[in-house]
């Protein structure tokens, strides 16, 4: 049974291979409805205030599973969590499903809607991936967030189109013109 005190937290991006946060448990979870999408910018980890990167958000996609990592925290990391996600994100509530139990259990997840200061919408992949290509902060390089990412979800056995596709053109976009 859980502690009153500790919440569950679902990680689609980031918070699936960077955790530098202390946790309780953790297990492969989904959500359901959801897909990621690079739409949200970040001015403060991937990019800056002056050119932004692009980091993820989820979007609303009836029948499809977001398939990322379930943490189990003490009420005390999201002092932590919330000021690693400020740049545009708030939390919201939502039903995560743990792989390896099965259960069902309430949580909470990073959003960044599309009414945030640092929303940058929908652009084509070859689009996300030059600006990925160009972006870099003080988290490091934009590219390293996504290549990083798309290892982790392969390692999960997660099926993600967008983050797949937008991997695959960011390696043709930072070839060099005479190998492409």
């Amino acid at each position: 049974m859980t502690d009153i005190a500790n919440h569950w937290v679902f990680g689609y991006g980031s918070l699936i291979y960077k955790v530098d946060f202390p946790y309780l448990q953790r297990e492969v979870a989904s959500i359901q409805g959801w897909e990621r999408r690079f739409w949200q910018g970040s001015h403060d980890h991937r990019g800056t205030p002056e050119a932004p990167g692009r980091v993820l958000t989820l979007v609303s996609s009836p029948g499809r599973e977001c398939l990322g990592m379930a943490y189990l925290v003490e009420h005390e990391v999201f002092e932590h969590l919330d000021d690693r996600e400020k740049n545009g994100y708030e939390r919201r509530q939502i039903a995560i499903r743990l792989r390896d139990s099965g259960h069902q259990v309430e949580g909470l997840v990073y959003f960044a809607a599309s009414d945030n200061p640092a929303w940058l919408g929908p652009a084509s992949i070859d689009q996300i991936a030059r600006h990925i290509e160009h972006s870099h902060g003080p988290s490091g390089s934009n590219r390293a967030y996504l290549f990083d990412l798309a290892r982790a979800l392969r390692t999960l056995g997660a099926d993600d189109p967008h983050v797949f596709e937008l991997e695959s053109a960011l390696r043709i976009v930072s070839q060099p013109a005479s190998e492409q």
